[in-house]
């Protein structure tokens, strides 16, 4: 009878279960690239420096004082959490963090320090930066998970043992990613399934307990009307829009850019094919971002006035232009019905669908007419400097589409962004699609998971998650 009464009481393991389309790759933050490795390294890791929620830098780990223009202090706010180790984390680990990224010419935010001209230790809670060029915006940088500095030197292995001061600690990876809350012991694993219908179907038989993004707006619908599911919208900051190679001669002019622009409902797409919560792009930071334009309006979709201005252009009609997206489902589709909104405009949209990595180098190189993306989780202006600078072309920058405006570089060298904003949304470098609304869907056993606007996983420090009996 006891054994029966113990049996009844006993709780199932504490085990979330993520079912994510792509599992992460990296958990080293120095290295780390594609968006689910970042966005667990958040969780296992803390940074220096967060972000508010108009998306200015403020004090994560550490504040900071610019003494000169190219002398930084850093200082440890009281008692960091320690290592899962043990070990506390000083600014010695701070610093071997930056060196180590300094000198890793692979690393993605190599470039980012590279006007780091030396760094001291004044004691265990403060850093003393040295810069070889002003650099105003240095504190939006140090966004990058704080490692050990022992174990840099030792050669550990963070990608797939990663060890850092988060709210989560590594505990297993094998098949699965398993880490578990510091607070509560809450063990989280993450399941890669690629399928969107599986993840939902895991989802609703609860064979998984929390999906998040990743899912045609169909299946978002699906979930909402299930009454084992949950799902939470919200305004998203991802910034989706259309890449031109301004080097093409037809896409040097700024009208055939305009009409391209005015020839995509944009209005209609994210009211009746997206997430609730999307909304029309006027740049690639949103209006409510400190260096957003909120003056700026969506381009009108205006078919007769697109193909007037392709007229004026001198373009004979229709206009033929090759799009190249990525053989993902979704992006297929969208691409489909821009196809049949341009064409009442005058342009001919042939779609070129590839697999991601030829698609994306073709990105990378200049290889193309045209192609749609979303700029995932920018939080600092300096992207307008990287996107569009003259300078700023691969491998130097991320000048794929090869702009090249006189007006645009002093804009860009004042940091006028709300005048940098304006002339890109007149010139269109880019032609600015949405941001697309974020949502989260769960299962009965999760409570108060809240998505973020850049999709990213903070919401598992706080999710309440509710015990099973047997």
């Amino acid at each position: 009878m006891m054994v029966a009464l113990t049996a009844c009481h006993t709780q199932a393991p504490e085990v979330l279960t993520f079912a994510v389309a792509q599992a992460p790759i990296n958990l080293d933050p120095r290295f780390a690239s594609d968006a689910a490795s970042e966005r667990v390294n958040r969780l296992i890791y803390q940074r220096l420096v967060e972000f508010d929620q108009a998306s200015r830098p403020t004090p994560g780990l550490a504040d900071w004082h610019m003494l000169t223009p190219q002398h930084v202090r850093i200082h440890l706010k009281a008692a960091p959490r320690d290592f899962h180790d043990g070990q506390p984390l000083t600014m010695h680990d701070v610093k071997a963090t930056y060196q180590s990224i300094i000198d890793a010419v692979d690393s993605p935010h190599h470039s980012e320090f590279s006007h780091i001209a030396r760094m001291e230790v004044l004691d265990a809670h403060t850093l003393d930066v040295h810069l070889n060029r002003p650099d105003p915006d240095f504190a939006a940088r140090l966004i990058i998970g704080i490692l050990p500095a022992r174990r840099i030197a030792a050669g550990h292995d963070f990608s797939h043992h990663p060890l850092g001061n988060g709210a989560f600690r590594f505990k297993a990876w094998q098949q699965v990613l398993v880490l578990e809350r510091i607070q509560d012991g809450l063990t989280v694993q993450w399941l890669e399934v690629k399928d969107p219908n599986v993840r939902v179907l895991k989802l609703k038989r609860g064979e998984v307990d929390l999906l998040q993004g990743d899912l045609p707006p169909e299946l978002v619908h699906y979930l909402e009307a299930q009454s084992e599911v949950a799902v939470r919208t919200t305004e998203g900051a991802n910034y989706s829009y259309l890449g031109l190679n301004t080097q093409a001669p037809f896409l040097k002019d700024p009208r055939v850019r305009r009409a391209i622009a005015h020839a995509i409902d944009t209005r209609s797409i994210t009211s009746q094919l997206m997430v609730r919560h999307s909304r029309p792009a006027t740049a690639i930071l949103p209006p409510e971002h400190y260096a957003g334009n909120p003056q700026l309006s969506p381009y009108a979709y205006q078919p007769a006035l697109a193909k007037q201005l392709l007229k004026e252009a001198g373009v004979a009609l229709p206009l033929r232009i090759i799009y190249k997206t990525s053989t993902d489902a979704q992006r297929v589709r969208l691409a489909t019905v821009l196809q049949a909104q341009m064409l009442q405009a005058g342009i001919d949209l042939q779609i070129k669908s590839l697999d991601w990595g030829t698609f994306y180098a073709d990105v990378q190189s200049g290889n193309f007419q045209l192609y749609g993306l979303t700029w995932v989780g920018i939080q600092t202006p300096e992207i307008y400097s990287k996107v569009f600078g003259a300078q700023q072309t691969p491998p130097q920058g991320l000048n794929r589409g090869g702009y090249q405006d006189a007006v645009l570089e002093p804009l860009l060298a004042a940091h006028d962004w709300p005048a940098v904003t304006e002339r890109i949304h007149t010139q269109l470098p880019y032609i600015p699609l949405w941001y697309e609304g974020q949502f989260a869907a769960f299962g009965k056993r999760v409570q108060q998971y809240l998505p973020a606007a850049d999709g990213n996983w903070d919401g598992l420090i706080q999710v309440k998650w509710v015990h099973d009996h047997a």
